[in-house]
């Protein structure tokens, strides 16, 4: 089994781990309601997609 021949320091480490994070995922804003939504999905607040009714949305 290979063993490291010298510890990796904490900056080698952390420069490492710098792309090791969470990222939001594109939001943007439903044109319609201006609600927040993920792109390419139709807004489950109103059921828009593209300017047009796609679903019919029953609120409660």
């Amino acid at each position: 089994m290979a063993v490291p021949a010298r510890r990796t320091s904490k900056t080698t480490k952390r420069m490492r781990r710098t792309h090791f994070k969470l990222h939001v995922s594109g939001l943007v804003t439903c044109k319609h309601c201006g609600a927040k939504i993920v792109s390419h999905r139709v807004c489950p607040e109103c059921g828009y997609y593209d300017g047009k009714p796609v679903v019919d949305v029953k609120k409660d």
